[in-house]
């Protein structure tokens, strides 16, 4: 359930556009006393007073992860910049991101403090995700891991996936019929994605018209979410009244929308009775009445509103992009698709894939695996804070400050990997290289982060991704639109890492065997 990182999620656009605003906040900036003890920060490029690094970046052009390819050839795999008001440290080696997450986890498994409009939205950090490190967060991921994502609850939600995944080859089977056999990848199974957390969430019946409309929801909020000028420099508030503005709007809207809901899914819970199946299981059940260290309340209702938002948001999009960016490596590899088809049918015969399969499919397995190590849903790690005064590699890292795992350079390190830019799924098989994508024996690819920190869905998204390619391979043959077409494995960043041109594919019904 990785999201988008604070660091990587900033449009550098926005910087030309109000640049004269920062000239305003110049002189108020510079007659603040420097701090009188200084610290060896790690290398950098040299920044500008007040604004930082972040006019530089702005003038490079480039996509935030292009310009940190760039600094890391000259300053190394340890880098500070500074963003506005934010020191903001980057690591890209597997030794620096050991060091952070587990040698040192207990001291960087904090977040640094939010911006005003994620406050709203997370209410003043009551998430899994953005939590400080302490007992509200203690006590709020293991209630999301043991309450709702562990191997026993996961098995519980089977009929919910089995139901989205009929939909799902529906959905494909009709729109291919209407085009000429081809479909859009991404709308298809993000929306099959999205009707199985909202099914686990709230354990409501819906129509397809609400699951859109939350849908909707879901995305403006991730859009009102996004950094602003003013997050960097709070001296520039005052320019930003009519977007903080539209993000109470936009909140207003949620609360609107989903608060029902979750007084529908109380109504249900204590309707029941004796019969438990009158309201199957939800992870909104395992909120109502929770206990949290430190607080002698029950969640609001608003705080069950953002932490069911972010069950929706962080599970969404980070599987979706991954299941598309699968369809085009099969696409562009035929002897791909026809290993894992031929293993799906030594495995399972004529019937439908069950995921009880999944473990029996080694094929599958290396590549779901190689698939997370040349496209993690994002190009860095959710943002870590020290608690404390700490080091890195031997630079000083201050309290509260950002530091950032960026993912390619350690997923395609040719010293952890043999032809690392090959997307080769038989690396995994035979013994030949490995990789624990938790980090606990070793880094060398952490696509949920890493330590105390680490996705909390990290097993939901790994079955999910894997029941989605097994029965899309199961119940379609995968082509180019254009027989003679190449596919394009151009990136661009939007709330995760997606195909800068979306795919669109050519599903031809396999013939079923007698």
């Amino acid at each position: 359930m990785a999201s988008l990182s604070f660091f990587q999620s900033f449009d550098h656009n926005l910087l030309f556009t109000l640049f004269s605003l920062l000239i305003s906040a110049l002189l108020f900036f510079l007659t603040r006393k420097p701090k009188s003890k200084p610290v060896n920060l790690p290398p950098g490029p040299p920044s500008w007073p007040v604004v930082g690094n972040l006019i530089q970046f702005a003038r490079s052009g480039k996509p935030l992860y292009l310009y940190m390819h760039e600094l890391r050839q000259i300053y190394g795999p340890i880098i500070h910049l500074k963003l506005g008001n934010r020191t903001t440290i980057i690591l890209s080696s597997p030794d620096l991101a050991h060091e952070a997450l587990i040698q040192k986890g207990q001291v960087f498994s904090s977040r640094p403090p939010e911006t005003r409009t994620r406050a709203i939205f997370s209410c003043d950090k009551f998430t899994v995700n953005s939590a400080t490190y302490g007992p509200y967060w203690r006590s709020l991921r293991r209630n999301m891991v043991q309450g709702m994502l562990s191997s026993t609850r996961l098995k519980g939600f089977r009929p919910v996936r089995e139901s989205a995944m009929d939909k799902l080859i529906e959905r494909l089977t009709y729109e291919a019929q209407k085009n000429n056999g081809l479909v859009w990848v991404l709308k298809n199974v993000r929306f099959a994605v999205f009707c199985i957390l909202v099914s686990m969430c709230f354990g409501l019946e819906m129509s397809t018209e609400m699951i859109e409309k939350i849908d909707e929801m879901m995305k403006t909020v991730l859009i009102a979410t996004t950094p602003r000028l003013d997050d960097f420099f709070p001296i520039l508030s005052p320019f930003f009244a009519k977007q903080r503005k539209r993000v109470l709007q936009v909140r207003d809207e949620q609360m609107k929308l989903l608060v029902p809901l979750v007084q529908q899914r109380r109504s249900a819970v204590r309707n029941s009775g004796s019969d438990p199946s009158a309201a199957p299981f939800s992870y909104l059940d395992t909120l109502f009445d929770l206990k949290v260290e430190g607080r002698d309340s029950v969640p609001s209702d608003a705080e069950l509103v953002t932490l069911c938002s972010e069950l929706l948001n962080g599970g969404t999009d980070t599987t979706a992009t991954g299941l598309e960016w699968a369809i085009a490596r099969i696409i562009d590899d035929p002897k791909t698709q026809a290993r894992l088809y031929n293993e799906i049918v030594s495995t399972v015969g004529d019937r439908k894939v069950d995921e009880s399969d999944l473990e029996h499919m080694d094929y599958l397995n290396a590549f779901v695996k190689e698939l997370l190590r040349k496209h993690p849903p994002t190009n860095f790690s959710l943002t870590h804070a020290p608690t404390e005064p700490a080091t890195l590699g031997g630079y000083d890292v201050p309290v509260n400050a950002n530091v950032e795992i960026y993912y390619s350079p350690i997923s395609e390190d040719p010293k952890l990997w043999s032809n690392p830019e090959k997307f080769d799924p038989d690396r995994f098989l035979s013994g030949r290289e490995d990789a624990d994508i938790t980090g606990v024996k070793g880094i060398k690819m952490i696509p949920f982060g890493a330590g105390r920190r680490i996705c909390p869905g990290l097993s939901m998204a790994m079955l999910h991704v894997s029941l989605m390619i097994a029965r899309m391979v199961q119940e379609f043959e995968w082509s180019a639109p254009d027989p003679d077409g190449k596919i394009d494995f151009s990136e661009k960043v939007m709330f995760t890492i997606v195909m800068k041109n979306t795919l669109r594919a050519c599903v031809k019904p396999r013939v079923k065997r007698t």
